[in-house]
């Protein structure tokens, strides 16, 4: 079975590998070289640095359309898999593959379609999602379920971890996919469309915490934009990144402004009022300067008690 993979960020790089190693994949299909840093030089996707190290042909194209429709052909491929391309594929360009397509979508499908379910799972509170192996369709994340799996979401898990974990499982699962298609043994399941949901992508402006939002959203902001594009509020005019915390409803404030630092907890962290309850801060970073705990940030900025954040 003569394979392409599309994919573009690090958490594609496992599926390729573990596809690679069973599969033979004539080609990889990534975004293009983007500026990147201060001095704006063309970095590689992580996708394409992997197909380099194997040795396998790189597509590259600024659009899905002849060029790179003639260059997939050349490739001769009997099946297109996907994880994180980031782009929607036209009929033209799924008929070049006589097995069809398949994504690897880290949610359990029909829930958060589109391209950030990860962010978008744990924003909502909710206490478990998955990974959803699915045929492509013409709309987005729409087509049948042929594989999925459910994880839980611990109360400490960032997007960050999930994404790590999900590399990694997205990988084992789609082989298995790989086979039962080899195999002939495929048990498609149609995805039911009115309970679909979707998700947005994100945007470094969704960081900003407004504090008049409960302790637990505010919470569940810090986690979900871990990498990110981090939960953040101002201190003295300057970004102040909030990378560790937790909700502590039942400690409620009411006589101070939402977003006033409350006091310290010893061997704890910060208190800090919300909407409702309150938020043990544990990791900052200010504007400039290096991440740290909350007793070194307070060493350094002994002041912040008593200020109102935001």
């Amino acid at each position: 079975m003569r394979i392409l993979f599309a994919g573009t960020p690090a958490i594609a790089v496992p599926s390729l590998h573990a596809i690679h190693r069973k599969y033979d994949v004539v080609g990889v299909l990534t975004n293009p070289d983007r500026k990147k840093g201060r001095g704006k030089a063309l970095a590689m996707s992580p996708v394409k640095e992997a197909a380099l190290e194997l040795d396998i042909p790189v597509l590259q194209f600024p659009e899905l359309k002849g060029d790179a429709r003639r260059a997939v052909a050349e490739l001769k491929p009997d099946l297109l898999v996907t994880f994180a391309f980031g782009r929607i594929f036209g009929p033209r360009f799924l008929a070049l593959f006589p097995l069809g397509g398949i994504n690897i979508h880290p949610s359990l499908l029909p829930k958060y379609r589109g391209c950030a379910p990860i962010p978008a799972a744990i924003l909502a509170g909710d206490k478990e999602t998955g990974i959803t192996i699915q045929e492509i369709a013409l709309e987005m994340d729409s087509g049948d379920i042929i594989l999925q799996k459910v994880y839980p979401i611990h109360e400490d898990d960032t997007t960050e971890d999930l994404t790590l974990r999900f590399s990694r499982e997205g990988a084992h699962l789609v082989v298995d996919a790989l086979e039962h298609i080899e195999g002939k043994t495929v048990e498609k399941e149609p995805q039911d469309h009115s309970r679909a949901t979707y998700c947005s992508s994100i945007s470094k402006e969704d960081g900003q915490i407004s504090w008049d939002a409960s302790c637990e959203t505010i919470a569940r902001m810090v986690r979900a934009y871990q990498p990110w594009p981090r939960a953040y509020t101002f201190y003295r005019e300057k970004k102040l990144m909030i990378c560790e915390a937790a909700a502590y409803p039942e400690e409620h404030f009411p006589q101070e402004s939402p977003g006033t630092v409350i006091r310290e907890v010893p061997g704890r962290g910060l208190f800090l009022a919300a909407g409702s309850g309150s938020l043990l801060v544990r990791r900052l970073q200010l504007e400039a300067k290096r991440e740290m705990d909350w007793r070194a940030f307070l060493n350094g900025n002994p002041e912040v008690i008593g200020s109102r954040l935001g």
